[in-house]
């Protein structure tokens, strides 16, 4: 007997986030999150995404155990050129064709009935985090606030009606090479004049944090899909990046005494949690921080880059996010970072994709977000 039963409860919460380590135990390059974050991430009083959004969480069970999860959000920030849309997400499941037909036939049917004529994913939750189905580099383990998904789960989607409508890619940045000679010709000059370069300033931390969000608003306000943060999302990104965030690893760019860009790197803490199995207690906390502070890690990962639309077409403008990049992997191979991963970036977004190749990243994994018509 499969039933595909709401999330109501604490207990059933946590059967919903400890399932995809059951379901990926024998995948060497799964790493399982850490469960406190990912309970703070459910939790509508700990997650500000829930104030504009509503949320509905399942699990798949069979003769009384768990086999399949699912998620169906509708983000009412989402903006207008996506119609209306709505979003799942957090997909694991057995390899059954059966399993991922029921969960996806009932978060298709609460997004119907809300008036929603599209259901787009994977969301886990919002686009503001993790997002995309793996599709290409599973090879590999995920960087932090990436996700993993086995090799089937893409199929399974496909032969329920989804296709696919933008691919997101994750390029991969060898730190021990250096740079392209044209790139180098480009930075060994310097910023020009009125440009200056700083590291992020911890006494003004949360100011910093605000800036910085205001800049990433504005800069992928374009982008397909772009939803805003908003100022409580923006506190709660301060919070969480506290704990992990080195100043030597993120970057202000001013121009004429306005902050006109920023790239931030954070140490790839998946890396440190590989082994945890998603438990900080008893013995984490201690395993963690010892990798952390002594032994060190040899990857980082930046997830967030922009630089202001007024600025982006000047002259000066433009030199930013190779200023940027040069200066992020600068520190990161100075602190001992020997890869760093750049991403995510959407298929469509030529300039971006076009910078991080001329600078020497190679694509290494590729997510994608499906789409299909609910009429």
């Amino acid at each position: 007997m499969l039933a595909v039963v709401p999330v109501a409860t604490p207990a059933e919460l946590d059967r919903f986030i400890r399932l995809p380590m059951r379901l990926n135990a024998g995948d060497p390059n799964y790493i399982a999150p850490l469960l406190m974050e990912r309970r703070e991430a459910l939790t509508p009083k700990t997650n500000p995404f829930f104030a504009h959004a509503e949320v509905q969480l399942w699990l798949a069970t069979r003769d009384g155990r768990d086999v399949g999860r699912i998620s169906a959000q509708i983000d009412h920030l989402m903006p207008d050129n996506l119609g209306r849309a709505g979003h799942f997400g957090m997909i694991a499941a057995e390899d059954d064709p059966e399993v991922f037909a029921a969960l996806f036939a009932t978060a298709e049917a609460w997004l119907r009935a809300r008036g929603r004529d599209r259901a787009l994913g994977p969301f886990n939750l919002s686009i503001n985090e993790e997002v995309g189905l793996l599709v290409d580099g599973f090879d590999s383990p995920p960087m932090v606030l990436m996700g993993h998904d086995p090799p089937y789960a893409g199929e399974r989607i496909e032969a329920l009606g989804y296709r696919k409508t933008q691919d997101l890619y994750a390029y991969m940045a060898d730190n021990t090479r250096d740079a392209p000679e044209g790139v180098l010709k480009r930075v060994r000059r310097g910023p020009p004049e009125g440009v200056v370069l700083r590291e992020l300033d911890m006494s003004r931390y949360d100011e910093e944090v605000r800036t910085l969000t205001q800049i990433l608003n504005d800069a992928w306000s374009d982008n397909w899909g772009f939803t805003p943060t908003t100022e409580a999302e923006t506190a709660q990104l301060a919070k969480s990046l506290r704990p992990v965030i080195d100043k030597r690893l993120a970057f202000f760019a001013e121009i004429d005494g306005e902050t006109a860009g920023f790239i931030v790197f954070l140490p790839n803490i998946n890396e440190a949690i590989r082994d945890l199995n998603g438990r900080l207690f008893p013995f984490g906390w201690a395993k963690l921080l010892w990798r952390l502070k002594v032994t060190g890690l040899k990857t980082a990962r930046c997830p967030l880059m922009g630089v202001r639309k007024k600025f982006s077409r000047t002259p000066r403008g433009v030199l930013l996010p190779f200023l940027l990049m040069h200066a992020g992997a600068s520190a990161t191979r100075r602190l001992g970072y020997d890869r760093a991963e750049l991403s995510w970036i959407l298929e469509d977004n030529r300039a971006m994709n076009h910078i991080l190749q001329a600078a020497g990243a190679e694509v290494y994994k590729t997510y994608r977000i499906y789409e299909k018509s609910l009429a």
